[in-house]
């Protein structure tokens, strides 16, 4: 008989067999779970595990190029922030408060590498689903310890997802290139976008705005998608998104009897 039945067959070999089972598991688990680097980064995997240093690594070798170009368009790092995100074409815009005009001026626009789900909101925890809606991200939203590199989670449910009943959590923009259900941008421009929330909320910006729309809500896009099951939905984000437009700064956000409503003193 094998090694193998006698423990089997044993009452205290099935004990041993079990005890050596769950050691192999574990040791797997720990292997699997130590300190990872990235790539982009000089940081060893226990440094690159703390989250400070993580974020501090990504600005100091980010931080020059976005320096010259910001001063391109009269722009300054620190400067509030407001992020627009579109996905259709999978672009992320990022939007600076200009100390010249008070008004938020085009910085970027970034591609966005990975996303799933289709056209319209949020429904459920695991429908693989973006959200659509307004969303705000203060501080305590930031993780620089993210498993993809960098990240910040953009609030999702909001007061007036929640009012409807909508589930989910942890809707993130992050790194990498694969996501389900978040906003993946790439480990290095995950490194610039972080950059530059991370600078706007240490110098006083109390939380920056991120809109989420299926597209430009333009009444001609609207009419392309007359049939959709979403139209009333997206008639109803159509006047935050045309604030912005028009006015080029966001409108305060309030969700007033199961329905958003715009400020327009904003």
């Amino acid at each position: 008989m094998s090694l193998l039945k006698c423990l089997i067959c044993h009452p205290i070999g099935r004990v041993l067999l079990l005890i050596l089972l769950s050691t192999f598991a574990y040791c797997q688990i720990m292997k699997h779970s130590k300190p990872r680097s990235n790539p982009l980064s000089s940081l060893s995997p226990e440094e690159y595990a703390d989250g400070k240093l993580r974020a501090t690594d990504a600005a100091q070798r980010v931080t020059p190029l976005l320096q010259n170009q910001l001063q391109e368009k009269q722009l300054k790092l620190g400067a509030p922030i407001f992020i627009r995100i579109f996905k259709q074409s999978l672009e992320l815009e990022i939007w600076i408060e200009s100390s010249v005009t008070q008004k938020f001026e085009h910085f970027k626009t970034y591609p966005i590498a990975g996303m799933s789900g289709a056209l319209g909101p949020k429904l459920a925890e695991g429908d693989r689903q973006a959200p659509e809606g307004f969303y705000a991200v203060s501080k305590r939203l930031m993780n620089p310890r993210s498993r993809y590199h960098l990240a910040f989670n953009i609030g999702y449910p909001n007061s007036y997802d929640r009012s409807l009943g909508r589930t989910g959590s942890a809707i993130m923009v992050h790194g990498s290139t694969v996501s389900i259900g978040c906003f993946a941008m790439t480990d290095a421009k995950i490194e610039e976008i972080y950059t530059l929330c991370d600078a706007a909320l240490k110098h006083g910006q109390p939380f920056f705005r991120v809109h989420c729309f299926p597209f430009q809500l333009t009444e001609e896009s609207l009419s392309q998608h007359k049939e959709h099951q979403w139209l009333s939905f997206w008639e109803e984000l159509q006047p935050g998104y045309l604030f912005f437009e028009q006015h080029r700064r966001p409108p305060n956000v309030l969700m007033q009897q199961g329905s958003y409503q715009f400020e327009t003193d904003s």
